[in-house]
Formats: structure tokens, C-alpha cells, sequence
């Protein structure tokens, strides 16, 4: 199942959340105020910045 991340629009907490549906709100579980999915910046990245053929950021962990 995906894991999909979402920003509080009241507090701007980040909480992650994995679901097998693509949920656009959930309530913040801090304030439960309406928390939007955002686009992470794991899943945003697509190509290479580096020019070495990784398609990960230096210093991410990833390979």
C-alpha cells in the first residue's frame, strides 16, 4: 500500500498515512482541523540531478 503524506491547513503538521485509497483530506490528528495530501518530496523526485545516473539525491540514503 502507498504511503501518502498530507499538510494540516490549521497547525501545517505533516503526518504520513498509508492507505490503499487516494483520500485528498484527512483530519489532522494533532487539531483536527482539514489536512490536504501534498506531493512528497521523495515521490516528486524523477530524474537526475547529478548526472551520475542516480535517480536519488546525494546524501539520501538511497542509491
Amino acid at each position: 500500500m502507498p504511503i501518502y503524506e498530507y499538510r494540516c491547513a490549521n497547525c501545517g503538521k505533516i503526518t504520513e498515512k498509508i492507505s490503499n485509497t487516494k483520500v485528498i483530506n484527512i483530519d489532522c490528528p494533532d487539531c483536527g482541523a482539514r489536512a490536504e495530501r501534498i506531493v512528497s518530496v521523495f515521490s516528486g523526485q524523477t530524474h537526475s540531478t547529478t548526472g551520475a545516473g542516480h535517480s536519488c539525491q546525494a546524501g539520501s540514503g538511497f542509491t
